[in-house]
């Protein structure tokens, strides 16, 4: 968790924050068709709720009050992946700045699954 201190106060912003920010902006990406996570019965990618998308983000706090995000996500079938990564690369990190006011070292972008039809 971040702490951000000012005349007025101090507010901590902890990791369900993060995820539920970053989620939604990956989410509303073009060519993005959700957050993803692995199931561990069967080992295959899933596509998650709206209301659990937090699992298919992991945030790591550094020393320096940075942060770095990692996104698991599926997209559309035929969409260009760099092009879609960089957009949620972009995208990501400044709303979540704009947000917050954490400063985002780096976006890591999986690409677990894509969605045929």
């Amino acid at each position: 968790m971040i702490r951000h201190d000012n005349e007025n106060g101090s507010v901590t912003v902890t990791a369900g924050v993060y995820t539920d920010i970053a989620g939604t902006a990956a989410s509303n990406c073009f060519g993005v068709k959700g957050m993803a996570a692995r199931s561990v019965t069967d080992g295959v990618y899933h596509l998650l709720r709206k209301e659990s998308m937090g699992k298919g983000v992991r945030i790591h706090f550094h020393e320096d009050n940075t942060i770095s995000i990692d996104l698991h996500i599926m997209v559309d079938n035929g969409v260009n992946l760099n092009a879609v990564g960089a957009s949620i690369i972009s995208e990501v990190s400044y709303v979540v700045t704009q947000t917050t006011g954490t400063k985002v070292r780096a976006v890591n972008v999986y690409i677990d699954s894509m969605m045929i039809g």
